[in-house]
């Protein structure tokens, strides 16, 4: 029987605004990172996917994502413009809140996925095209990916993946996709001969504490319930991004000083880690996620730059290969004592979820990266990727939109 219970509808409407100010957060985050003459465009990238992803998700993007399978691969147009979304709960997703309250919720994951891709491309790209991107990547990339992890039907979904609130979905098809991205558009001018120094560390200290706070929603809004697993995705979110935090500063301390970007850079890769196992996994275990994510991203970034790739800030590291981790980590410490409706991983008897993990996450990797190589491929050759030089060498404050952050 589906009845809407108020306290779950009041929780997960709290959660989605919590989820939408990561986005904004994220643009402080990103802002922060690159040099003065790009801080309005970069904060505008993640502004505006806020607008054409919210549009998009209401015209097709909910239906592709969660509209019955068509054969595991995506979903039919039954909830076109939200038609049938309403008040009324869903049994297949969220019986005890609105269908409304779920679409609008799950909206919040599908506008932070695109804008977590463009700290790949920062400081070079045509907005315009930046623009039809967004919208092919979303359709093609996101939609599809959505369903086979949460939609019913969906081929990964009925494997027996297990991806709480986003670590497939979300980190790992940004963070391949912003791989992609990167080595179809190129370095940026001057990159690897002059520094690229941050224009402001605190914007990206301030982004970091708004994208933690907001991380509470993410995953604590996943139980899409007030009860005691969103209670337990909250503090293992919280614990995994303290261990990587802390570990990070390790890092960064035995090589030269403890980084504050470096600091920042570790919580949110815990968050990133922990996110696909959040409502399956204790506290305990959640700290040795977040320990393990630390190194595992802090060396992927070394492997970037021995490899001179310019994948600007470091996005497939921190989501991809964070992302990665916490999928495979998930089956190895989930347990169905944390989440009856989950299943015991690698360390509670069952290597088989563990093997589920590693079939999802390499679909999903090989997935995300080709058809984003792809659309930028293609886009590249028909409308042009980036900025002329002499734009990208004055910023894309001033060359693509007219305006500078600072007087």
């Amino acid at each position: 029987m589906t009845t809407i219970n108020t306290g779950d509808t009041a929780w997960v409407l709290f959660a989605t605004a919590l989820v939408l100010m990561m986005t904004p957060a994220l643009a402080f985050f990103y802002g922060g990172m690159v040099r003065k003459k790009n801080i309005l465009s970069t904060l505008n990238l993640s502004i505006i996917v806020i607008g054409l992803i919210s549009i998009q998700w209401v015209l097709i993007g909910y239906t592709l994502a969660f509209g019955n399978s068509t054969g595991g691969l995506i979903g039919n147009l039954k909830y076109a413009g939200l038609t049938g979304v309403g008040a009324a709960p869903n049994a297949q997703y969220a019986p005890n809140i609105p269908h409304l309250a779920f679409a609008a919720f799950q909206m919040m994951f599908a506008i932070i996925t695109p804008a977590l891709i463009t700290g790949a491309l920062v400081e070079r790209v045509r907005f315009r095209t930046f623009l039809v991107f967004v919208l092919l990547w979303a359709t093609f990339v996101y939609d599809p990916v959505a369903h086979w992890v949460w939609g019913a039907g969906g081929i990964l979904h009925k494997l027996g993946t297990l991806d709480f609130a986003g670590g497939t979905v979300v980190h790992i098809t940004a963070g391949y996709s912003a791989l992609a991205f990167a080595i179809v558009i190129g370095r940026r001018r001057w990159f690897g001969h002059a520094p690229i120094e941050p224009s402001s560390i605190p914007f990206t200290v301030l982004g970091a504490g708004l994208l933690w706070m907001g991380w509470f929603g993410f995953n604590g809004g996943s139980a899409l319930a007030a009860n005691g697993l969103a209670v337990n995705a909250l503090v293992t979110s919280n614990t995994a991004a303290a261990a990587s935090a802390v570990m990070w500063m390790l890092l960064t301390w035995r090589d030269n000083k403890p980084s504050v970007l470096g600091i920042v850079t570790g919580a949110v890769v815990g968050l990133v880690a922990i996110t696909p196992a959040s409502g399956y996994v204790s506290p305990l275990s959640a700290l040795i996620i977040g320990a393990v994510a630390a190194p595992v991203s802090y060396y992927a970034i070394k492997l970037r730059q021995r490899m001179q790739l310019d994948e600007s800030l470091d996005v497939w590291a921190c989501h991809g290969v964070g992302g990665t981790w916490g999928a495979l980590a998930t089956g190895i410490f989930a347990s169905k004592a944390i989440n009856p409706t989950g299943a015991n991983g690698l360390l509670f008897g069952n290597p088989v979820q563990f093997v589920i993990q590693i079939i999802a996450v390499v679909l999903v990797i090989a997935f995300s990266f080709g058809m984003t190589f792809v659309i930028a491929s293609v886009l590249k050759k028909l409308i042009g990727l980036r900025v002329s030089q002499n734009e990208e060498e004055v910023g894309l404050d001033i060359s693509e939109h007219g305006e500078r952050a600072y007087s």
